[in-house]
């Protein structure tokens, strides 16, 4: 067990409730922390099926009381594989997006320091989508040309061990921003892009009603605040990705999932293990 978040059970005693995957099935147990460090265990539920029928359960301990919301990913290694089974249709062809138009600008941020986790998670700077994805953001990028702009690529696909990361240095009351590990992301079938728009003219990034990664309500798709030029950037971008099948997450402007995504396995491959794309 990696880290869990305590909270007191009715005899007042400190404790955790944690899952860990053994084979077929999920081991719910509570542990209670006692002084001078020591703890005691106990097995609340020893075959759990389905991860759906677990978080109903931890769901029943929450409302009663006996828990706090816990990470189920901290206590998982590997990509959820028992789900990705259920959904995949096609296997992952992951195009390098500079590869099919260089006009697309990169400001690959989980590259560098400059992001939520306060260095680098990646080893290169690139950005990659299954290529459906990637052909129809080229289209997006091409289409708002008319309107002077380009696409400003923040992010692509994801491997898995990152959104782990990121949902371990994240602080659970700002976790509706971050995938939870025990799911995966939509980042992590490579059907997911982070972006905003560059002025054509200046290069220049558009401002828009928050920065990127900004875990407030500014981040809303429909925040009303702001100043109506950056509302407009912002509608514009949307308007252009939705054209091409892509769907805006409820809390994100800059996130978008392709519409294709469970054709998708998750997949945790490192950049560097991901050749150059060809153009056809």
């Amino acid at each position: 067990m990696r880290k869990a978040q305590a909270c007191n059970d009715p005899a007042g005693l400190a404790a955790v409730l944690y899952a860990t995957k053994h084979s077929q099935c999920f081991i719910l147990t509570q542990a209670h922390f006692l002084p001078q460090g020591f703890f005691k265990r106990r097995i609340v539920n020893r075959k759990i099926s389905t991860l759906q029928n677990l978080t109903l359960l931890l769901a029943l301990f929450m409302a009663s009381g006996l828990a706090s919301p816990i990470a189920l990913g901290f206590f998982q290694n590997k990509p959820p594989k028992e789900i990705q089974r259920l959904r995949v249709r096609g296997e992952p062809d992951l195009v390098e997006l500079i590869s099919l138009d260089p006009t697309l600008r990169l400001d690959i941020r989980y590259a560098t320091s400059n992001n939520l986790v306060g260095r680098p998670v990646y080893d290169e700077a690139r950005a990659f989508l299954q290529r459906p994805a990637a052909e129809a953001l080229v289209r997006a990028h091409q289409s708002l040309k008319k309107d002077g702009y380009g696409l400003l690529i923040f992010d692509g696909y994801r491997p898995w061990s990152v959104t782990k990361i990121f949902w371990e240095v994240t602080p659970p009351e700002k976790r509706q921003f971050v995938a939870n590990p025990a799911q995966g992301s939509k980042h992590n079938h490579g059907c997911a892009v982070d972006l905003s728009l560059y002025d054509l003219k200046t290069g220049q990034e558009i401002t828009m009603p928050s920065a990127y990664d900004e875990m407030t309500e500014r981040s809303h798709p429909t925040y009303n605040g702001g100043t109506v030029e950056q509302r407009a950037a912002r509608d514009l971008l949307r308007k252009a990705m939705e054209e091409q099948g892509f769907t805006v997450y409820p809390i994100e402007w800059w996130h978008f999932d392709y519409k294709d995504w469970r054709q998708y396995p998750i997949l945790n491959t490192p950049f560097h293990q991901i050749a150059p794309a060809r153009k056809r």
